[in-house]
């Protein structure tokens, strides 16, 4: 008797790692509008980086907290479940983004009910809806950068892996999983703040939107380095769970 799909031990672990990544991707979307300053968060004087002319303290998204996490889903995915797994995911995360961010206009543009405009006051917000609509409400140049660098960032990570994974096979997990992030966030950091912040209405000046990408790359590849150790506990943890032969036949076909 054919076992039920969802029986499935890797048709469970792909619906996972698929539901993790895309919240994580959704979430990190919608806490992005936030500006943190990581000096102040840590209780550390501010750094002052200068850097093409500009300076400045270190100052990211919130959205930065979970795109490490995000990185590190798509190099699991990859190794077990290849390029088709990554691409269907990847363009699953862009819809589900687009359909949050409809719903987030759709809900701007309802009228709110007079008595909730002043529900918070007494917390210091004046207009609940002027303040649900500044946070819910990013800029299109945003999201469409945003949605761009983000995609394309997947597609060049995935390639580069399995360039990585033919040259050097087994080996150095590290190295493929580090060496695509590289690629494809030099890629994502850049794209993003140049259709959002140059081409769009801020119109940055290149010295600026040269020194704040190098800013979140750095913490990207930061991020990255660190979360290695991340990896190899993942991968263990799936191979325990699949058993050493089904996870090298997912690995196998994953590398085709």
């Amino acid at each position: 008797m054919t076992r039920p799909v969802l029986e499935d031990r890797a048709t469970r672990l792909f619906i996972v790692l698929a539901a993790f990544f895309c919240a994580n991707a959704l979430l990190a979307e919608f806490i992005g509008v936030k500006i943190f300053a990581l000096e102040d968060t840590l209780g550390i004087a501010p750094l002052q980086w200068n850097l093409f002319g500009q300076t400045g303290s270190l100052s990211f998204t919130a959205g930065t907290l979970l795109w490490p996490v995000v990185f590190l889903m798509t190099d699991v995915i990859n190794e077990f479940f290849g390029r088709r797994g990554v691409r269907f995911i990847s363009w699953l995360a862009v819809g589900l983004i687009c359909y949050g961010f409809l719903f987030a206009f759709a809900a701007i543009a309802l009228a709110p009910a007079e008595w909730w405009v002043a529900a918070a006051r007494s917390q210091g917000v004046e207009d609940y809806q002027a303040a649900f609509a500044a946070v819910f409400g990013q800029g299109l140049w945003t999201i469409a950068g945003s949605l761009v660098a983000f995609l394309l960032g997947q597609l060049i990570d995935v390639a580069v892996f399995h360039r990585i994974r033919r040259a050097t096979g087994e080996r150095w997990v590290w190295l493929r999983a580090t060496g695509s992030t590289a690629v494809s966030q030099l890629v994502d950091s850049f794209v993003v703040l140049y259709i959002a912040f140059v081409l769009g209405p801020q119109k940055w000046p290149t010295s600026l939107f040269m020194a704040v990408s190098t800013i979140n790359y750095a913490y990207k590849m930061l991020a990255a380095i660190a979360m290695i150790p991340l990896i190899y506990l993942l991968r263990a943890g799936i191979i325990g769970y699949l058993g050493r032969e089904r996870a090298d036949r997912l690995r196998e076909h994953a590398s085709a």
